[in-house]
This record gives structure tokens, C-alpha cells and sequence, in this order.
């Protein structure tokens, strides 16, 4: 009886994974042809320029994440490249929640889709399945069949070391934005606290910092003659205004950076993580940085703002937490320095992320894939994926120099919400590239001071990437995975006992050696080796 009930149980839970799996996919033989590591029987049919891509429509498989805003079948922008390619997709999306899951199960099942598109695939992913056989190299396929990428590899030479594998194979294509300098979302000033105390300087040093947080504690900047303003708030364990910070006292990334000598450090242990657990645990004391801070979400803290409670603060731009429309009036944060350092240093987004489409070995098209990929890294797709097709939201002005002006929405309403129901590259790691021309004549004043506030700010102070985009070997990144799961916990634990006081600073020897028996050590030597591995690639 027991037995029998075994059987029924397992029967079930295969049922449910394959009920689980059905949504995402691929045949791998739609048209009858195979595995396509190699060459594909359609490879003869298929245009290395121009368009249509081949002369006579195929269809495909996609998996990719959805931020459930429109089916992607009805978005204007791949209805276009249908039509452009001859090359049709089935789209066998996963709400983006939800999505890491689905792509285990997918990978766990034997049955992939043909494409992988904005699917994030980490690292280790990419050399796990491509070892495997499932994901396919890609190297040759973009020689032949990928001009415009092939183009961003010759003139970016970092970006092919950054995407190439250990065992010398490129398995996805990135996201390329090299225009986009923010390390992570800047931190802001509330701007009529900086009137109402009449600054017209920014703080320079940690300590004119201190001061300034201090006067907005004190001297009532909201008006309202209670003393409930918040001079600096944060969220998600401080680490939306770590990375701003840290680099007052020279470090660059909050785990894992690389000197201006080729040392790489592991941020936990230095001395200048240390000053920055100092700093943060004086205004803590003196009630400077919201002791909400390691709880609230981001709602939370936007309330607050709102309510013009908060001085200081994180988010993609500053209305989009003090409410109301953009304004050039709430100045983006200029890095300060410590006395530890002569300069404040300054973490510039990396500006590749790899992972983003790949081709599984069930694919019978590989080379169609690659082609239809490659558009998307030239001017033209780029733009289309950005900004949908002409004529619905933007048209040329001047096109012979890429003037282009913006259209009223459709039905009115938001034009970014609108353009996420047009264009799948909206939340989602999609490939692409940017390029400037894409907003010639798009950019608003607001965006114009924005760009010239990032060039200022950071840009002509120094800001650079603290550690490349690269790879671990399977045996590094092993190592890595399992150190980092108690090192990270331990750390971040002890960040929060030394900023709040419940640990003593004093026990800064103490914690150092306990991070070193870790593994943080071994984690330094990991990536150095990495590190040596990819400069010399």
C-alpha cells in the first residue's frame, strides 16, 4: 500500500513539472531540421546582408522575461522585424518574477527554446550549459553572420575579453551602454533644503557633509516648525548609498574591486570600509541617517520625501522620490572625500552585461538567429528597439543628420508606459547597444542638465569601472558560491551591528580576522587571479 502511494505521489509531480514546462519549450525541429552547433541545413538560405533574412518565413522559439504590460506578439516593434526578416517567433515568456525559476525548470527539462532573449544568464550559467552542449558557441556565427556586432568587437576590445568564456568560447551576447556612467542610482539633494539654508557649495569632505546633515536636523528647512526632517535616507541595507560613500574613503566597489596597480582588493577587510562603518556610525548617532534605513522599502522612503522630510537620497532621478515633475533644481550628489584620501574615488558602470541572447542546440536556424540579432546592434534596430518604429512615437526631423522630434502619445497618457506596450526592451536585460544619435533631438532640458551633471560630477573626476565584466573558471566560481554564502551574510550582519552600535568599532580586529578565516583571503586571490587571466587575454 505504501508502495503504491509512492508511485502515485512521483507520478503526479512529474505531471505538475512537465504542465510547469509546457509554456516554454521549443520543438527544436519545426522545420525539420536538428541540432545546430554546427551548420544548419537552412545556413545556404540565409542573406548575409539585407533583408529579408531568408526567403521564405520560418519560425522560431523565444523565452524571455514579460513585465506583463502587452503580449508580445501584438508589440509593433516585433510585428516590424517579422516583416523585415521573414523570421516569426513563438514567444514563450515568463512573468519577470518568476522568470529564474521557469529558466531552471526549462534547463532542467531537455526541451529549450530556441533563443534565450533578456534572459540574464549569469556567468556560471553560460559555462555550465555551454559546456553542456546546450547553449552553442557563438564565435563563429557572429564572423560570418553578425556585422554590427562583429563591429562593437573590433572597436571595444574589452567587450569580447568580458564575454569570452575560460574555454575560449562566447556563449551570449550583452547589453552594451557605454553612455550610461551611474555605478548605481546617484544620490540626490532636495533642492529647497539647499535654499532654505542658503548653501550654494555642495559639501566637498565628509566632514562638510556632516555639517550640512547636521543643519538640516537642526534648523527646520521644511518650515513647518517641527523638527521631523531626515537628513540622509537609505534603503534594501544601505546599499543604494554604499556605493556613493565608500568612495570618500578610496573604495570603489562594496566587495570586489581592482587598484589604479592591479591589485585587487576585498572590500570587507580595508581600512577605508572601515572609515566609511565610522562615518555612518556617527550619523547614526547623532540621528543623521534614518534609523529606518535597513528596514523601509523604497515606498516608504519616497513617503517621507514626499511629506519633504528627506535631504538626501537615492533613485534614477530626484522627482521620482520628492514627487512632482523633473526639475534642474535638487543637484545630484558631488562624491566627497575623507581625510584618508587625497581624492574621492568614483565607481563608473561597467557598461557590459552579458547574458542576454543566446541560441540553444535545438535551434534549426542558428545562423537566421545570429542575423536577426545583429540588427539590433546596428543604429537602425537599436533605435526601433528603443523607441519603437517611426511614425508612432518619434519621426525624423532631419534625417539625412538623425534629428528626430517626439509624437504625441497615442490616446495620451505616459509615453514611457506606452512605449513598453510597443517594444520588448522595457525592465528586462534585453540585448542591445546605445548609441548618442539615438536621442538627437529627443533629449529634454531636463535630460541635457542631467547628462551634464553626470559629466561634471563623476565623469571628469575620474570615475572608473572598479572591476571588469569577466569570467571564473567553473572551478573558481564554485569556490566563490560557497565562500560567498556565509561571507556575505557574516558581512552584511556586521555592517549593520557597527553602523547601528550594537558592535564596537573597537572589535574591528576581531571581525577582520573572522572574515579572513571566511575565506575573504581566498575570495582576494580568486579574482586576482581572474583579474590577471582577463587583462592578459
Amino acid at each position: 500500500m505504501q508502495k503504491s502511494k509512492k508511485s502515485w505521489v512521483m507520478l503526479l509531480a512529474a505531471a505538475m513539472l512537465i504542465t510547469l514546462l509546457s509554456g516554454c519549450g521549443g520543438s527544436g525541429n519545426k522545420n525539420g531540421q536538428g541540432s545546430a552547433a554546427g551548420e544548419s541545413s537552412t545556413a545556404s538560405t540565409v542573406s548575409k546582408e539585407g533583408f529579408p533574412i531568408v526567403p521564405e518565413p520560418i519560425t522560431l522559439t523565444m523565452m524571455a522575461p514579460d513585465v506583463g504590460l502587452q503580449n508580445w506578439e501584438n508589440m509593433a516593434v516585433l510585428q516590424e522585424m517579422e516583416k523585415l526578416t521573414n523570421i516569426r517567433f513563438e514567444f514563450k515568456n515568463a512573468p519577470k518574477d518568476s522568470f529564474e525559476t521557469k529558466k531552471n525548470l526549462v534547463f532542467a527539462s531537455g526541451d529549450y527554446p530556441d533563443v534565450f532573449y533578456a534572459a540574464g544568464l549569469t556567468p556560471a550559467e553560460q559555462m555550465n550549459y555551454g559546456e553542456q552542449g546546450i547553449l552553442i558557441p557563438l564565435e563563429d556565427l557572429i564572423e560570418e553572420y553578425a556585422p554590427n556586432f562583429k563591429k562593437v568587437l573590433d572597436e571595444n576590445p574589452n567587450v569580447r575579453k568580458s564575454i569570452t568564456a575560460p574555454d575560449g568560447h562566447i556563449y551570449s551576447l550583452p547589453v552594451v551602454e557605454f553612455n550610461q556612467p551611474w555605478y548605481r542610482n546617484p544620490l540626490w539633494y532636495n533642492g529647497d533644503f539647499l535654499k532654505a539654508l542658503n548653501i550654494d557649495k555642495l559639501p566637498e569632505t565628509t566632514e562638510e557633509l556632516y555639517t550640512y546633515l547636521k543643519r538640516v536636523k537642526e534648523e527646520d528647512p521644511n518650515g513647518n516648525g517641527v523638527a521631523d526632517e531626515i537628513p540622509l535616507s537609505s534603503t534594501n541595507n544601505l546599499r543604494d548609498i554604499r556605493t556613493w560613500l565608500l568612495g570618500a574613503f578610496g573604495i570603489y566597489e562594496e566587495e570586489i574591486y581592482v587598484d589604479d596597480a592591479d591589485v585587487v582588493h576585498y572590500t570587507p577587510m580595508e581600512e577605508g570600509y572601515k572609515g566609511y562603518l565610522a562615518f555612518l556610525n556617527r550619523l547614526w548617532n547623532e540621528d543623521l541617517l534614518d534609523h529606518e534605513s535597513f528596514i523601509q522599502t523604497a515606498e516608504q522612503k519616497k513617503a517621507k520625501a514626499q511629506n519633504n522630510q528627506v535631504a538626501l537620497f537615492s533613485d534614477w532621478h530626484a522627482y521620482m522620490t520628492l514627487g512632482g515633475e523633473p526639475s534642474t533644481d535638487d543637484p545630484m550628489f558631488a562624491p566627497v572625500k575623507s581625510e584618508m584620501v587625497d581624492k574621492p574615488v568614483i565607481a563608473m558602470n561597467r557598461g557590459i552585461t552579458t547574458g542576454a541572447f543566446a541560441i540553444s542546440n535545438s535551434n534549426p536556424a542558428p545562423e537566421a538567429s545570429m542575423r536577426w540579432v545583429d540588427y539590433i546592434y546596428s543604429y537602425d534596430g537599436a533605435l526601433m528597439f528603443n523607441k519603437g518604429p517611426e511614425g508612432i512615437l518619434w519621426e525624423y526631423t532631419d534625417k539625412a543628420n538623425l534629428v528626430k522630434q517626439y509624437l504625441p502619445v497615442p490616446g495620451g497618457g505616459d509615453r514611457e508606459d506606452y512605449r513598453a506596450t510597443i517594444t520588448p526592451n522595457y525592465g528586462i536585460p534585453a540585448p542591445t547597444i546605445s548609441f548618442d544619435d539615438i536621442y538627437k533631438g529627443l533629449k529634454t532640458d531636463f535630460e541635457t542638465w542631467v547628462d551634464i551633471e553626470s559629466k561634471t560630477k563623476l565623469l571628469d573626476q575620474g570615475a572608473r569601472i572598479p572591476f571588469p565584466t569577466l569570467f571564473l573558471t567553473p572551478e573558481q566560481q564554485t569556490e566563490v558560491t560557497t565562500l560567498s554564502s556565509d561571507l556575505t551574510t557574516y558581512v552584511r550582519q556586521m555592517e549593520a551591528k557597527f553602523v547601528t552600535g550594537a558592535e564596537s568599532l573597537d572589535n574591528w580586529d576581531s571581525y577582520v580576522q573572522t572574515v579572513k578565516k571566511m575565506g575573504g583571503d581566498r575570495m582576494q586571490e580568486i579574482y586576482q587571479e581572474a583579474y590577471n587571466t582577463w587583462k592578459s587575454n
